[in-house]
């Protein structure tokens, strides 16, 4: 099921950006939402209608080869544990350490985090100039680091806690390690419900779901047209 608040709630509106192309420029929509509920699938479907997209997560991979300043930062912090024989970052390691103790959370994040906004500040301003018909931020943490503040809509994914299970048993995931990210993640959606245009809740069918996600990039898509002819005029 879809929900749009556009008119209690039209979401953040931007300035113009660095080249004064505030009307013409793509319009950005944020997805954030708990772990396993369907954000990477939604962006992908997003992607696949034109938009650019810009995955949080992956930026953060990028920022932690070996050898860099940040992996190095975080095997400082947390152990030579948190390393692969090859001596790149144990993402599952490193995520049994933090998803159980909010604590060690914050501080990797406090690490990853001012490497990984700069990246997608540039990566929004490229994709901009590249001509693309609109951006798509993906980020847990998208309302928490400001990022929530470069879009137009927000867009906030949520699905039952079964759905939200299944998936990510099927990612791999141990029954324990997900009980823990799940938990980590216990109030994130209701925190997150004020900052969002659009509620998508991805428990249902798959192809209903797409269909519901196609209404809503083409209402996104009006309602930015419409607010853009309502500055002009």
């Amino acid at each position: 099921m879809t929900t749009s608040s556009d008119d209690a709630c039209d979401g953040p509106v931007l300035p113009p950006d660095s080249q004064g192309r505030s009307l013409n420029r793509p319009i950005r929509i944020g997805i954030t939402g708990p772990i396993g509920c369907g954000k990477s699938t939604i962006a992908g479907w997003l992607g696949d209608l034109g938009a650019r997209v810009i995955d949080a997560d992956q930026v953060a991979r990028d920022v932690t080869p070996p050898g860099s300043a940040e992996l190095a930062a975080v095997v400082d912090e947390f152990g030579p544990s948190v390393l692969r024989i090859d001596k790149s970052l144990d993402r599952a390691s490193l995520g049994r350490i933090v998803f159980s103790d909010p604590v060690a959370l914050a501080r990797l994040e406090a690490i990853i985090h001012p490497a990984v906004r700069p990246r997608i500040l540039a990566a929004v301003e490229a994709s901009a100039g590249d001509g693309a018909v609109a951006i798509v931020i993906e980020a847990i943490k998208l309302v928490e680091r400001g990022l929530a503040s470069l879009c137009d809509e927000v867009w906030l994914v949520v699905c039952d806690p079964a759905a939200q299970r299944a998936r990510l048993a099927a990612r791999g995931a141990d029954a324990a390690d997900t009980e823990a990210r799940i938990a980590a993640q216990a109030d994130l959606a209701t925190r997150l419900t004020p900052a969002a245009t659009r509620i998508i809740d991805t428990s249902g069918h798959i192809e209903a779901l797409r269909g519901n996600v196609e209404e809503a990039w083409s209402a996104a898509v009006r309602s930015r047209a419409g607010r853009g002819h309502q500055m002009r005029t």
